[in-house]
């Protein structure tokens, strides 16, 4: 059974995606797949992968792979990942800004993420991101189990995956257009806000907490 957690924080629990939302990953990613390529002599088109971020590595890798396979190689994949992409990546324009407000209104940033969670919090670390918890290996519909586990009334992402995964958390869909959706489909998905970025967030915090309040 799923532990319940309860904060006394006096300001709101807010969950953030990871890749394409706080962090731009596609180089990180893009130098991966390339030598997950090498190292199993199977073609795969990084340039096309890294526009789809968002789902599992599994969506990704049944492209490219016999799906009997896939299971050996996305651990392959994961075992490479951490010493090629987290340098590589970068974090998003107003990420640690819009973590620093959340922490400003006396609130908790988590981030729930599809990315498998050991390599998550590795990207948070090297980029000075420090996040209340960190959950991984989350997709969809499925973040809703940690957002509601986290008390999150937020739930900020750039997939029309991330929207899904706050609707059934009832959590405001907060959406970045920063990644493979553009704001007229994340609108279409159900998302309440639609940000350009992370730079916006700020000020639109400040402004939802007052109309809250």
């Amino acid at each position: 059974m799923a532990h319940m957690t309860s904060y006394s924080s006096p300001g709101p629990t807010v969950g953030f995606d990871l890749d394409m939302t706080l962090i731009d990953s596609r180089p990180g990613i893009r130098a991966s797949m390339l030598a997950l390529a090498e190292r199993t002599g199977t073609y795969i088109d990084a340039d096309l992968a890294i526009t789809r971020l968002g789902p599992p590595l599994a969506d990704e890798l049944i492209n490219w792979f016999p799906a009997d396979e896939v299971p050996a190689v996305a651990d392959l994949y994961r075992e490479m990942y951490s010493s090629i992409a987290i340098a590589a990546t970068l974090a998003m324009p107003g990420a640690a800004e819009a973590i620093e407000a959340v922490r400003a209104a006396g609130g908790r940033a988590v981030v729930v993420t599809a990315k498998y969670e050991p390599n998550a919090k590795l990207h948070l670390a090297h980029l000075g991101i420090d996040a209340d918890a960190v959950i991984g290996d989350l997709w969809a519909e499925q973040k809703a189990e940690a957002l509601r586990e986290e008390g999150a009334s937020v739930y900020v992402g750039d997939h029309v995956g991330d929207v899904r995964g706050a609707r059934v958390a009832e959590a405001l869909s907060v959406a970045v257009a920063t990644g493979p959706c553009d704001a007229d489909e994340l609108r279409a998905a159900g998302a309440d806000i639609v940000l350009g970025d992370l730079t916006e967030f700020p000020r639109w915090l400040s402004d939802y907490l007052v109309a809250r309040a």
